[in-house]
């Protein structure tokens, strides 16, 4: 199951008010994703938003493709997205929600950082031709900290789950 470019049957009508008030028109693609997360090819593991509620919750997609060098070694007679890597797209979602939410952007002197992570669980194998649909949901916003409920599906079946923490800091803090 690939979800559409957006998902409408997420939002309502003031979702969509909400991303207008803060200059998002989804779906998110990569010129308007790059202005979000400071990486970049090879790194950057979100190829589209298709549904947000700044403050709750939001949805997006990465596409994996047997181009990627990763599965040069991991494997190459059997290629699996390494774990760790759908992990670090739930962070990069979820960094995504906490910009939208502030109505910022990197541009604006903030990063979303990798803080921690909680509760992860592998339940499919990810491999080349999967579409892998990361949802994130806002658990709890204190002092510039995160915590979100992430979830990663392929097919409609759970792939991966994480609770996940992130740090908003202003760039050149150390």
């Amino acid at each position: 199951m690939s979800v559409s470019l957006i998902d409408y049957e997420l939002l309502n009508e003031a979702d969509i008010q909400a991303l207008h008030e803060r200059g998002v028109v989804l779906p998110l693609r990569y010129d308007q994703i790059k202005h979000y997360l400071p990486h970049r090819y090879p790194f950057m593991l979100i190829d589209r938003v298709t549904a947000c509620r700044p403050n709750e919750w939001i949805t997006g997609y990465k596409n994996i493709s047997i181009n990627e060098e990763l599965f040069n070694g991991h494997f190459p007679d059997n290629p699996i997205m390494p774990g760790v890597l759908m992990v670090e797209a739930m962070a990069q979602l979820s960094g995504i929600l906490g910009f939208i939410s502030a109505s910022q952007t990197s541009d604006d002197g903030y990063l979303y950082l990798f803080a921690g992570v909680d509760k992860v669980r592998f339940k499919k194998l990810v491999m080349p031709g999967d579409q892998l649909v990361i949802r994130s949901k806002t658990l709890m916003n204190k002092r510039d900290i995160y915590k979100f409920e992430c979830t990663a599906h392929v097919d409609g079946q759970l792939a991966c789950s994480a609770e996940i923490m992130i740090a908003r800091q202003k760039v050149g803090n150390n």
